[in-house]
């Protein structure tokens, strides 16, 4: 008899396995669903994908989610009425939802998934690195049950928030982070060696998937403005978006060039940054896309450094992070890797995920 009720227990104590669903089906979303597909058939467990959500459909998941994707890219555009995913089935507490997108709508939904339970895994920059009340908010909300993974909004999955924030919970103070934070800026930048227009490494990049479609968007600077924000939040420093100083790269005429007229506009960059190229290097520096905050507020923008310094190692499109604490103090703690590509954005937000599913078994 006790042997029965002991099963009994067992089965009541079994959790409902958890659901994903995948908002947003672009680049990242759809390179999501490649590298979920690939460790599903290398035999490692994951949470059925119960939904793929775009701003234009939600579709179920099934057993074949190349054709669920291929169904949810080619749904026609909506006009009006509650986003696909605030629609259909809400998810439940022990769900996971992954945002991968860059919409804000979506990102004013993270707090309240995670005051009901539910886990939000993102790549959304907007959540932690927009607004600071509804930073704050996701800081509150999180403590109350669901789980947040971030590793994907800034350092593509490098071991940065986590490592930032154990360096604060083992009494560590820090006084200033800087670093190259855009995988296409530093790809720009380690390329610029007065060889060819600075226009024609921006196609370059342009081609290679290494900026937005508008490449004006990454030469703004407002990406790293965002993952600025980002890592002084995840240190405990309640920075307002506004008080980023942020120096564009973008001239006026570029920046007021029509979409279809911003490749031939692109030639307005050139003058400019081979001056300052040149002047650095006849200076012994090297020209970095910088994003620092410290006591003195916090600044964005295109630095001449010293070749030795910590910023200016690595090439292609890695990030570097020099984090100046009480630990830290003499030497930085440097983190450096690939920051650019879908790819490494998919499998940061896997790891998330991962990471959720494994604490919850």
């Amino acid at each position: 008899m006790s042997t029965v009720v002991q099963l009994r227990q067992g089965r009541r104590a079994q959790p409902r396995p958890a659901r994903l669903a995948l908002l947003g089906t672009g680049t990242v979303g759809s390179a999501f669903v490649e590298r979920y597909a690939r460790l599903a058939a290398q035999g490692v467990a994951l949470p059925d994908v119960a939904w793929l959500c775009n701003s234009r459909t939600q579709v179920g998941g099934g057993d074949d989610l190349h054709a669920a994707l291929a169904q949810a890219r080619a749904a026609a555009r909506r006009r009006a009425g509650f986003p696909p995913w605030a629609e259909g089935e809400s998810p439940k507490p022990g769900d996971i939802i992954v945002d991968a997108t860059a919409s804000e709508t979506v990102a004013d939904w993270h707090p309240e998934w995670l005051t009901r339970g539910v886990h939000v895994v993102t790549a959304n920059k907007l959540g932690t690195g927009g607004d600071l009340g509804r930073a704050l908010s996701i800081g509150d909300a999180r403590a109350l049950g669901g789980r947040y993974g971030d590793s994907a909004t800034v350092g593509a999955g490098l071991p940065l928030l986590r490592s930032l924030r154990a360096l604060i919970d083992g009494g560590d103070r820090i006084h200033a982070i800087e670093g190259v934070l855009s995988g296409s800026l530093a790809w720009l930048f380690s390329h610029h060696d007065g060889s060819k227009p600075f226009s024609a490494l921006v196609r370059q990049a342009s081609a290679a998937g290494y900026t937005e479609p508008d490449p004006r968007v990454d030469l703004s600077g407002e990406d790293v403005r965002r993952k600025l924000l980002i890592l002084a939040r995840a240190a405990g420093i309640a920075l307002p978006a506004h008080e980023v100083v942020v120096e564009s790269l973008v001239p006026d005429v570029l920046a007021r060039a029509a979409d279809a007229d911003v490749d031939q506009a692109l030639a307005a960059l050139d003058d400019t940054l081979e001056a300052r190229r040149a002047e650095a290097a006849a200076n012994g520096e090297r020209l970095c896309f910088v994003g620092r905050f410290d006591a003195g507020g916090a600044r964005v923008g295109l630095r001449a450094l010293p070749v030795g310094h910590p910023l200016c190692a690595g090439n292609g499109t890695d990030n570097r992070v020099a984090i100046h604490s009480d630990r830290y103090s003499a030497q930085p703690l440097v983190i450096q890797g690939p920051g650019a590509g879908a790819e490494v954005t998919a499998a940061a937000l896997l790891d998330d995920v991962l990471a959720i599913t494994h604490a919850q078994v």
